[in-house]
């Protein structure tokens, strides 16, 4: 395999990397170009491209997002959104191999790029399922109850989601350049705030090829992503509060971002992904043969050898028994000997590729030999570089390329500070000893804050003390035992419908979390007013504003409406009905529910809840259908649900009961010709006392 790595003319050949901003591609004039960054195949070290953005107007940039779109992102529901990310999704995905082949580039292995450009796609999957499923069909979100502020209900409260009106700046690490857009970019999509992307140099313009087919697709709005293929020094001195920045990377460039005046005093939001010190902590229970033990040894060799152990989320801490650590060694360094094959991700055969870079592979052999300057030890691997031949369990290595083999160290002390302090960002992991669980759990908090640790067991006494004990030192645990180990996504994959981030040095943030992510980019605002002016804000009728009331036969009754004439507000209450003991002793006979409080009187006085016999809330219910119900066949198709029920006051033989049903919430589907209407069922007596409350659900038809 050749390469021209070292040949000046190729620098000034190759194309620079474009930044797509203002809906059109930019790349820098001809004398900024001059200067521009190399990038190199990882494996080669071939140049395939430069990437620079100087000369860009960034505040340009970010006006465009803030204003055309917004504008344009704000025409559209929450529902409409992530269909959009459905079709996007579905049009990335016919086309995966093409990325492939981008991705090859960065030193990834077919799986390598599968977890980086499959798993983007799959959370634009499900987000474009979750947005529709757990949002309104509206704009704004309704955060929890009515609060009332007035005895007579004339002035109520609640909290409310809209989107921030600024831009999403997204910062992302050069080790997933497909996973680290398109998981940023979709719960800000979902929330209708606009995109910019800022890709690492080594990989961006995978990237680039992806936001290339996204542009071609033309199924996003105008401003809703823009991409900048460079350097964006300067773009936080153009943000203000209206804009968030999401970012992944390393902690010392966190904390400088972090530390820029807008964000400190000008109300920037800001969240980071960062270093991680993740561990994995083998139960005392998980001895050699085990299952659990396997899965443990299985799960360190995959982590290291996954994108060449260039994850935030990798074991770089085994955290086994004292008497297990010689065996747990032999055993990671046994199954590396026999799986793992380095070498360049074209040829046949390799497991594990290069890193992304030399600066890479020199910045993780400095670290391992601080680490083995303060103690640590080398109990598998080498720091030496690959060798070019295929006999020793490498192909297609070069000396240009950025490859680096596992590293394994072991430590005499398992208190030193560089253990717990330094990460080297590749395919490197320590193993130490703990004494008994309280001491596994401290070892464990020494990190300081990860995103992710393993409990290997399975104790269930033993899972519960150590989960609960570095639970609040960690965004995710994994519990990893026999059940679990086959169909489990790893301790290194996140997955979109859970939070990705962790507390202290893993950044303090949160991204990916399903609906959690989206509400990051939505403010949270307490409205205060009359119900009919709530319910005018949220699109969701409440108690105590008007009602459009259907008794008896005066009026449409609500289920004769389809979804084009059924407004908020509709309403119908029934006649009373009262209940005879017959009816209670029939239904419990009929049911089997022959509970004392439906059936004996004496036992049911003596119950403080119960004034004697009572009737069943299900009866009540079933009544409830019966008094509210039209019959005949039209716009309500199905009844499929019930939410929020509360049985309040008692029922007892003689008392009567009347039902007053109101259109609560309307949501049409983007995709059928139906959609889902909430009612507001309040159930009373013959004294207006409530009975019960719920929420009817109903599929009606648009038309």
């Amino acid at each position: 395999m050749t390469t021209t790595a070292t040949a000046e003319a190729a620098v000034n050949t190759v194309e620079t990397v474009p930044s797509f901003v203002q809906d059109s591609w930019w790349t820098p004039d001809a004398d900024a170009a001059a200067s521009a960054v190399p990038v190199r195949d990882a494996s080669t070290g071939e140049v395939l491209a430069r990437v620079s953005a100087d000369g860009l107007d960034l505040a340009a940039v970010v006006e465009y997002g803030r204003t055309t779109g917004q504008a344009e992102l704000g025409k559209l529901t929450f529902h409409q959104r992530a269909l959009k990310l459905k079709e996007l999704a579905q049009y990335l995905n016919a086309r995966r191999e093409h990325f492939y082949t981008f991705s090859t580039q960065t030193g990834a292995t077919k799986i390598d790029s599968m977890i980086d450009i499959d798993g983007g796609i799959g959370v634009l999957f499900t987000f474009g399922s979750k947005g529709r499923r757990e949002l309104p069909n509206s704009q704004v979100v309704v955060d929890g109850p009515m609060e009332v502020l007035s005895k007579d209900g004339s002035f109520v409260a609640e909290h409310i989601y809209t989107r921030i009106p600024g831009v999403a700046v997204q910062i992302n690490a050069f080790n997933f350049p497909v996973w680290g857009m398109l998981e940023k970019l979709a719960p800000a999509f979902i929330a209708g705030v606009p995109t910019i992307v800022k890709p690492a140099t080594p990989t961006g313009y995978v990237a680039a090829a992806v936001v290339k087919a996204i542009i071609e697709s033309n199924i996003l709005p105008a401003g809703s992503l823009q991409l900048i293929s460079g350097s964006v020094r300067g773009l936080l001195d153009v943000l203000d509060y209206r804009d968030l920045v999401a970012f992944t990377g390393s902690a010392s460039t966190a904390l400088s971002l972090k530390s820029h005046p807008n964000v400190v005093q000008g109300g920037v939001r800001f969240t980071s992904e960062t270093d991680s010190l993740n561990a994995a902590i083998l139960g005392p229970d998980a001895v050699e043969d085990t299952p659990e033990f396997d899965a443990f040894v299985k799960s360190v060799v995959t982590e290291i050898t996954v994108k060449a152990g260039q994850k935030c989320t990798s074991i770089r801490r085994a955290i086994v028994p004292q008497e297990l650590v010689q065996a747990v060694i032999a055993a990671v360094g046994k199954r590396i000997q026999e799986r793992v094959v380095l070498g360049d991700p074209r040829a046949d055969g390799v497991t594990m590729g290069a890193l992304a870079s030399l600066e890479q592979v020199a910045d993780v052999r400095a670290a391992v030999q601080s680490m083995l300057d303060a103690g640590g030890e080398l109990a598998y691997g080498t720091l030496d570089s690959p060798s070019s031949t295929a006999a020793d369990g490498t192909t297609g290595v070069v000396e240009d390329g950025a490859f680096m083999s596992p590293v394994l160290l072991g430590w005499g002390d398992a208190e030193a500070e560089a253990l717990h302090s330094l990460e080297a960002f590749g395919p490197v992991a320590s193993v130490i000893g703990y004494k008994d669980l309280p001491d596994a759990v401290r070892l464990a908090a020494r990190g300081g804050g990860s995103l992710v640790a393993t409990v290997c067991t399975n104790d269930p006494a033993v899972a519960r003390e150590l989960v609960t004990g570095i639970a609040a030192h960690h965004g995710r645990v994994l519990m990893l035992n026999r059940e679990d180990a086959r169909s489990s996504t790893g301790h290194g994959s996140p997955v979109p419908h859970l939070v990705h981030g962790g507390p202290g040095r893993a950044g303090g943030g949160e991204e990916l979390g399903g609906i959690r992510s989206v509400m990051h980019h939505m403010q949270r605002t307490a409205i205060q007013g009359s119900p009919n002016m709530l319910t005018a804000v949220t699109g969701v009728w409440h108690a105590g504003a008007d009602r459009n009331l259907t008794v008896d036969t005066e009026g449409t009754h609500p289920f004769r409406k389809s979804l084009e004439t059924l407004r908020l507000g509709d309403a119908v209450r029934s006649d009373l009905r009262q209940v005879t003991l017959e009816d209670i002793t029939a239904f419990a006979n009929s049911t089997g529910d022959t509970f004392y409080a439906h059936t004996n009187h004496e036992a049911a006085e003596a119950n403080p809840f119960f004034p004697g016999i009572v009737a069943h809330g299900y009866l009540l219910l079933a009544w409830g259908a019966g008094l509210f119900v039209e019959p005949a066949p039209g716009p309500v198709l199905a009844n499929y649900g019930l939410e929020n029920l509360r049985f309040i006051t008692p029922v007892a033989a003689g008392d009567s009961i009347r039902v007053t049903l109101t259109a609560k919430k309307i949501t049409p589907r983007e995709t059928d010709e139906y959609g889902e209407v909430a009612w507001d069922a309040v159930l009373t007596n013959q004294k207006d006392e409530i009975v019960a409350t719920y929420d009817v659900l109903t599929l009606v038809a648009k038309r």
